[in-house]
């Protein structure tokens, strides 16, 4: 067989197999589902939202960007608090179910309520994903994979640039309102 005919028939091969792999249909590990926010959703123009965000929180939250690993305000944290979206202030998370993932993202086992939370089938970059948003104002927080520690086996692997932070409160109660 003739070199140029041979590299045509790998290239093919090749391209052939990594199709196959990235869209086999599989079983989802994680359930995609709509949360239900307390109050009303939150729904503004992207000239409304570059107003109140910065321009990593704007690219991240409303434009589906991802910040560099190991970069973001969070990712290294330890305070005891709640973690709440940067756009609307819904409480997402708690410190009590962040772990170090080792990723360069904050990472959690679990949600503040699942309701807080939307899931949602994400294949772009030619990957199959779950995306997680925020329920009540649509913010692209990150992804959730299913390589977590037990018992929920679950990593929700968040941008810090779509989290602020409430400090829990000195009594040792954080607030429990979304």
């Amino acid at each position: 067989m003739k070199p140029h005919i041979l590299k045509i028939v790998l290239v093919a091969a090749g391209a052939v197999a990594a199709m196959t792999i990235i869209f086999w249909p599989k079983a989802e590990a994680v359930t995609v589902r709509e949360g239900q926010p307390v109050g009303d959703k939150i729904v503004k123009s992207d000239a409304e939202w570059r107003e109140q965000l910065s321009e990593q929180q704007f690219r991240v939250t409303r434009k589906r960007d991802t910040e560099r690993p190991f970069t973001g305000a969070f990712w290294n944290s330890h305070a005891d608090g709640t973690y709440a979206c940067v756009c609307c202030g819904q409480h997402l998370f708690e410190s009590d179910n962040k772990f170090d993932s080792g990723c360069g993202w904050p990472s959690f086992s679990k949600e503040f309520d699942t309701d807080a939370i939307t899931l949602r089938e994400d294949n772009s970059h030619l990957m199959r994903r779950v995306e997680v948003v925020c329920s009540r104002c649509e913010a692209h927080l990150g992804h959730l994979f299913d390589d977590g520690p037990p018992p929920t086996g679950m990593r929700f692997c968040i941008n810090s640039a779509s989290l602020t932070f409430i400090p829990r409160k000195a009594s040792g109660a954080a607030s429990t309102a979304r």
